[in-house]
């Protein structure tokens, strides 16, 4: 899964940076590109606490 949000990840960014220029960086546009970002961002974050909390193999309890 991590995949598709890195791919999201870029994609946004670009579109963000892109609207930045264009529009400014106050366009309602850009902002909402922004908070996409900060979400795609915190999502992928948390997979990868995830990951390191319970590898692949590992069961989900731990004592």
């Amino acid at each position: 899964m991590s995949e598709s949000i890195l791919k999201k990840l870029e994609n946004t960014r670009e579109k963000m940076i892109q609207s930045g220029i264009e529009k400014g960086f106050s366009n309602i546009e850009t902002i909402r590109l922004s908070k996409k970002l900060d979400h795609l961002l915190n999502t992928y974050q948390q997979e990868q606490e995830h990951e390191q909390d319970y590898p692949k193999g590992e069961d989900l309890v731990k004592f």
